[in-house]
């Protein structure tokens, strides 16, 4: 730590020993924190805008679309529907995980990764 860290922990210890945080406004109720971290700094503030604004940011649409995806997968029957969503949802999370800066994340998605670690064993699925 340093030096002014430490001083500054001293001195909310002794604040808070004489109680002098036992009155504020919202005291016991949960704090209502964003999380942006996975948003870029110099765009947050952006992101807030929009926010305040009733847009979504388009990792967040683009995750939704893809979550409808994944049910939506789930009771189509017809094979040559289902080929076709299953390569739109490939399409999109590829897009999302670009935008994110990163591969695919499998865990995201349990039904997606068994069905392409079947592919990779060589095993037929469904």
């Amino acid at each position: 730590m340093f030096p002014l860290e430490i001083i500054a922990e001293e001195r909310i210890r002794e604040a808070m020993a004489r109680g002098e945080f036992a009155n504020l406004p919202g005291a016991g109720k949960p704090l209502h924190l964003e999380d942006d971290v996975m948003i870029p700094e110099d765009l947050r503030v952006a992101y807030k805008v929009l926010k305040n604004a009733g847009c979504i940011p388009p990792e967040l649409e683009l995750r939704k679309e893809i979550l409808t995806l994944r049910d939506l997968l789930r009771t189509i029957e017809d094979e040559d529907a289902k080929r076709d969503k299953i390569r739109e949802l490939n399409y999109k999370l590829l897009k999302l995980n670009l935008m994110r800066g990163r591969t695919v994340n499998l865990d995201e998605f349990p039904e997606y990764k068994e069905r392409i670690l079947g592919k990779m064993a060589g095993r037929k699925t469904g």
